[in-house]
């Protein structure tokens, strides 16, 4: 006999597990499908353990240059088992953290391989869940009102540069290397890409980043990826953009080697690994959909603003409708999608005020439009910029390097964009999607009274430098 819920959930990563509970707070009945852990890719296998690492990574770096403070340290050595050691903790203390929530709530969790049936003897519409387990008992069939589908996504590849995890690696299986390689090939220069080549170059190990477009971090501001790269290079990596990698010419024996074209010369790369970092790919193979009229364009779910497919009881959510692919994007996809089931009629989500953030060293953040972008949509624009190093708190921080930038519109002062390099900017970068939430202005943003000593202060100057009005600068 099939179980009847009032919503069934496929997927239990962060968009999943949040638009459960939401749900559960609004008094439906909720199961959630996960074939894997509760938490999926951003609690295991993204956000959070390859943050632990370049903290780590951090630490290390800060432990070899603590003499600059009058901490005197010698033979200063990584022992990085034990720094899987600490990621696996923290990840395993979150992962308990995510269940426990799932029994606050009264959240069904059935571990097994969900997909969507069409109309059946259980239901005249698609939508019934048939759960497989991999023990291969028996498959479980649930009847729910309304479907929600966050599958989530996978690490890409290319063709000819098979993953094989171990030479050749996405940044799954780099997250279980026991033991550092001397030197890596980075393939893609994204986010990613970024992340991992500035933590292992902060672990001591020799980076190359081959890039196929010509700028690395396309989505950032052309400002703050200049300041990206110069920092970047200080540490040792190099950088070859406009690079097409030749997948044919992969060898991987001692180590590996590949080839790439540059500007029409071939360029030979060698290296113990290769990371491949060239974006995500939707999980929608083999979950029914085909069972249905959902449509899939590019291998991304079409949806309306409230987050509904074609078939107005089946929503879908986060890396598997494309658009931002960030953990907290599918958070607030799921409780939108939860709430316009409920009737609740929430506010559909505003993308340009969704802050992004990169975990390098230097840290990036970024709201809204960047310059490039305000003036191609035909804004007139201010813009006030102001750096770290005329900050008190990042010298005696030890990390004054970069800037904000604060983009208005010329015509009504409206704040378009904000956008961070330096110290501790994935923590700063609140206080401009909340001025761009409440519509503020780059005066609005000055008149609010910055501490000191504090990094934040730096938000406050950049605001007063839109009109030249800077007080430290």
């Amino acid at each position: 006999m099939a179980k009847d819920y009032d919503l069934v959930i496929l997927g239990g990563g962060t968009g999943g597990y949040v638009a459960a509970i939401r749900a559960s707070q609004l008094g439906m009945q909720v199961a959630v499908v996960e074939k894997g852990e509760l938490g999926g890719t951003c609690l295991h296998r993204g956000c959070i353990p390859s943050k632990a690492l370049l903290r780590s990574a951090e630490v290390f770096k800060q432990t070899k240059e603590a003499t600059e403070y009058g901490v005197e340290t010698n033979n200063t050595t990584l022992n990085f088992l034990k720094v899987q050691e600490r990621k696996n903790k923290i990840v395993q203390q979150l992962h308990q953290g995510v269940q426990g929530l799932m029994k606050k709530g009264k959240i069904d969790v059935y571990t097994g391989f969900g997909r969507i049936l069409g109309p059946s003897i259980f239901s005249p519409m698609p939508g019934t869940i048939s759960i497989e387990y991999e023990n291969g008992d028996e498959n479980t069939m649930i009847v729910p009102k309304y479907v929600l589908v966050a599958t989530g996504s996978r690490p890409k590849s290319l063709p000819g540069l098979e993953i094989d995890g171990k030479s050749v690696m996405t940044s799954d299986d780099a997250l279980n290397m026991e033991e550092l390689p001397s030197s890596i090939i980075i393939v893609g220069g994204g986010v990613i890409g970024i992340e991992w080549a500035s933590m292992l170059a902060d672990f001591g190990v020799d980076v190359t980043v081959v890039e196929y477009l010509n700028q690395i971090l396309p989505t950032e501001d052309e400002e703050v990826v200049k300041e990206a790269e110069k920092q970047l290079k200080k540490k040792g990596i190099t950088f070859y953009k406009g690079a097409k990698v030749l997948p044919d010419t992969l060898e991987k024996e001692d180590g590996v080697k590949v080839k790439a074209e540059i500007d029409g010369k071939n360029e030979t790369f060698q290296a113990d690994k290769m990371l491949v970092s060239v974006g995500r790919e939707a999980n929608t193979t083999n979950i029914g959909l085909e069972n249905t009229d959902i449509v899939v364009d590019r291998g991304f779910i079409q949806t309306n603003k409230h987050f509904q497919t074609k078939e107005a009881h089946i929503y879908a959510i986060g890396d598997v409708i494309g658009g931002m692919q960030l953990a907290h994007v599918a958070s607030h996809e799921g409780i939108t999608a939860v709430e316009h089931m409920a009737d609740q009629s929430p506010q559909p989500i505003n993308y340009d005020n969704v802050p992004s953030c990169i975990y390098s060293n230097p840290e990036i953040a970024s709201v809204g439009l960047t310059e490039k972008q305000a003036k191609d949509q035909g804004y007139a624009v201010k813009v006030g910029k102001f750096p770290f190093k005329a900050v008190g708190k990042a010298l005696v921080h030890g990390d004054s390097e970069g800037f904000v930038k604060v983009i208005t519109n010329k015509d009504n002062e409206d704040l378009l964009g904000v956008h961070m390099i330096g110290p501790h900017v994935t923590d700063m970068i609140s206080e401009a999607g909340l001025a761009k939430v409440l519509d503020a202005t780059a005066w609005e943003i000055a008149e609010s009274i910055h501490p000191h000593p504090t990094l934040s202060e730096v938000m406050g100057e950049a605001a007063l430098a839109v009109e030249g009005k800077q007080i430290h600068g």
